[in-house]
């Protein structure tokens, strides 16, 4: 036992306000493979494009512990000043306790901006406790002037390991939908486990997109050239400004994504007459495709399906991955195979009255989930 003490006591917290000041190697070796988005290249890309900073109101101060000069544990931390890049939406909250005279912001965040893709948000090295590691986390908020902290889109295995050690965290519960593969071989193996009418409607979905005179050719790592990545930002922003915004992200962040994590992207880019028109941007660690951003300069029908579903569960069937999660929203995708997965997210508010109205609204929105989950697997198109 004194041995542990001894050991522990070694443990150093640092919060850091660069993910740039961690040294890459050290980061990425507490990342699992199958989440690019925790790689310590996509993090810098963010913070190097500016399209996460202070200025956007998100300031970096990531938590880290050490043992020595070693890295044994991190953690994706932003103090935010908004609410806007988080997929899980609190603003009615913040709402609330404004006008009550308090003040939400700056909240502390743990999620990967601008990303609604479920994953680890608590990197560990083995040879650590995470019981330790949990103690050192919850204590750097201590003395800041964060309203709450919120962890989202985290794996269960976090949520469980933060709910046992401090069981006032309040629980939110969400869907996404999520294709897997279930020993399909190929696209018609998939096609087959389906009802005849879903069936032949994909079928016809994809026939049109055909019909069209679109062809999707898949670009991966290096053979995505610059004017590829021109060609696709292109559209990416085109898919905001169609609904009078900006998008979160410059071209310099996807620039720095192709020059230092290649082999993680995957583009589906949509021909017409060999000139691109529209663009679909995944990501893929060792078994998950992830969907990510999709823009387009033509009005095509059915290519919306084509290039963000269709292509994706034939990427991940030619390629052995299992999962594919196809980005937030969903109602079309359950009738195209997508199956409801719940989330959970944590939440730690500081204020007892806040607290207790939070309580309240995530018990009756889960009741809605619960419903809604249920719905959505008997809108599954398999055949029973």
């Amino acid at each position: 036992m004194s041995h542990h003490h001894a050991d522990n006591a070694s443990l150093s917290l640092q919060r850091v306000s660069a993910i740039a000041s961690v040294d890459a190697e050290q980061w990425n070796a507490l990342v699992d493979d199958d989440h690019p988005f925790l790689r310590h290249e996509f993090l810098h890309a963010l913070e190097a494009s500016r399209a996460v900073c202070s200025a956007t109101g998100w300031e970096p101060c990531h938590l880290t512990v050490w043992r020595g000069a070693r890295l044994v544990a991190g953690m994706p931390c932003y103090r935010k000043f908004h609410s806007f890049g988080e997929y899980v939406f609190d603003w009615a909250w913040a709402d609330a306790w404004e006008q009550a005279g308090g003040r939400y912001y700056p909240k502390a965040l743990t999620a990967i901006p601008f990303t609604p893709a479920p994953g680890p948000r608590l990197l560990l090295s083995r040879d650590v406790e995470h019981d330790i590691v949990l103690r050192l986390f919850s204590q750097a908020w201590e003395n800041d002037d964060v309203s709450s902290w919120h962890l989202l889109f985290a794996h269960d295995a976090d949520i469980d390991i933060w709910q046992r050690a401090h069981p006032e965290l309040v629980t939110r519960h969400g869907l996404q939908f999520q294709w897997r593969d279930d020993g399909y071989e190929n696209f018609d193996g998939f096609l087959a486990t389906m009802t005849s009418r879903r069936r032949k409607e994909i079928r016809r979905e994809r026939r049109i997109v055909a019909d069209q005179g679109l062809e999707i050719v898949r670009l991966v790592g290096e053979a995505i050239d610059q004017t590829a990545l021109e060609h696709f930002f292109r559209c990416y922003r085109i898919t905001y400004l169609e609904r009078g915004q900006q998008g979160y992200l410059n071209f310099d962040f996807f620039q720095r994504l192709r020059d230092t994590m290649p082999r993680s992207m995957v583009l589906m880019q949509v021909r017409l007459e060999g000139r691109p028109v529209a663009a679909a941007l995944c990501f893929q660690g060792t078994h998950t495709l992830y969907g990510r951003y999709w823009g387009s300069e033509v009005m095509a029908e059915c290519l919306h399906f084509e290039a963000c579903y269709y292509q994706g569960i034939d990427y991940c069937l030619s390629h052995g991955l299992t999962v594919f999660d196809p980005g937030t929203q969903g109602e079309h995708k359950l009738s195209r195979g997508f199956a409801p997965r719940r989330l959970r997210s944590l939440h730690y508010i500081d204020d007892p009255g806040l607290r207790d109205a939070v309580v309240r609204f995530c018990d009756e929105e889960c009741r809605y989930i619960d419903a809604y989950a249920r719905q959505a697997l008997d809108a599954l198109p398999f055949k029973r």
